[in-house]
């Protein structure tokens, strides 16, 4: 198997051509090498010790188990469990839904995000920050600092409910632009949305 970070550099290498189509994404997800890196960035992340939707823990991870993993996505017969919908309270008022999806689910998640990121992240616009490596609302606000000088104001918004409503068919179309792999799309990913994971 090739190393993962080669594999990614690849990935990332051919993001800004905008006529090619990633083929063969799919057999990424036996590289046992995309597992265990993946391991570490959630174990590095606070709340990695928090229970999935099966009860289990990154505390229980083994080789083994990322082979099972592996050996069920090989064989195309992988289903993520349902997330287990938990209700955390808002800073102002109210609550929001947070889906807490099992281990297991939870690595794949991880190595199909690191996939994905490698794609996509060097298209993303420089004034973007939301969800991206190593970028926060704290480097929006320098961003804000340097280049808006003499701003005396700014309109703050947020989506509500955006991800609960995210359809799912055009986000499947818009990763099919740049992904031709019918193992990895859209089939693959077809198994996520009924989980509550997409």
């Amino acid at each position: 198997m090739r190393n993962q970070n080669d594999v990614l550099s690849s990935l990332a290498s051919k993001a800004n051509n905008t006529e090619y189509k990633y083929k063969r994404l799919y057999r990424n997800l036996y590289n046992i090498e995309f597992y265990l890196l993946a391991y570490h960035k959630i174990n590095a992340k606070e709340g990695s010790l928090t229970k999935g939707a099966d009860g289990k823990t990154i505390d229980g991870v083994s080789i083994e188990r990322i082979q099972n993993i592996i050996e069920e996505l090989r064989e195309q017969s992988y289903r993520p469990h349902p997330v287990k919908r938990v209700y955390i309270s808002k800073a102002k008022q109210g609550k929001r839904p947070l889906g807490i999806p099992s281990f297991d689910d939870k690595l794949v998640q991880e190595v199909l995000r690191l996939i994905l990121e490698s794609i996509y992240e060097p298209q993303f616009l420089e004034t973007s920050h939301g969800f991206r490596s190593q970028r926060s609302c704290h480097t929006a606000i320098i961003k804000i600092q340097r280049r808006f000088t003499g701003v005396k104001w700014f309109v703050e918004g947020d989506i509500k409910g955006f991800f609960d409503n995210i359809n799912h068919h055009i986000l499947i179309g818009i990763l099919r632009r740049r992904i031709d792999d019918e193992k990895f799309m859209p089939n693959f990913f077809a198994k996520w949305i009924p989980s509550g994971l997409f």
